[in-house]
């Protein structure tokens, strides 16, 4: 399994850039964009960070999936 997620369609739907949503919860915009590319993997605390920032239970961006 591996962590799956809609994190850019979210953050768009909320009208935020990457460095605006970095800002807000004190990351840099390399991080933002390294998670929507499935490149890094948050933390429990930063996924969570991102939900309250966006407004949406931590499960409507991130969710596991099965590798075929």
């Amino acid at each position: 399994m591996e962590l799956a997620n809609d994190l850019k369609t979210v953050r768009k739907a909320r009208g935020l850039t990457q460095s605006q949503l970095a800002e807000d919860i004190a990351v840099s915009r390399k991080t933002i964009n390294t998670i929507e590319n499935g490149v890094f993997v948050p933390s429990t605390v930063l996924a969570l960070k991102i939900a309250a920032r966006l407004g949406v239970a931590v499960e409507e961006i991130f969710w596991l999936q099965e590798i075929a």
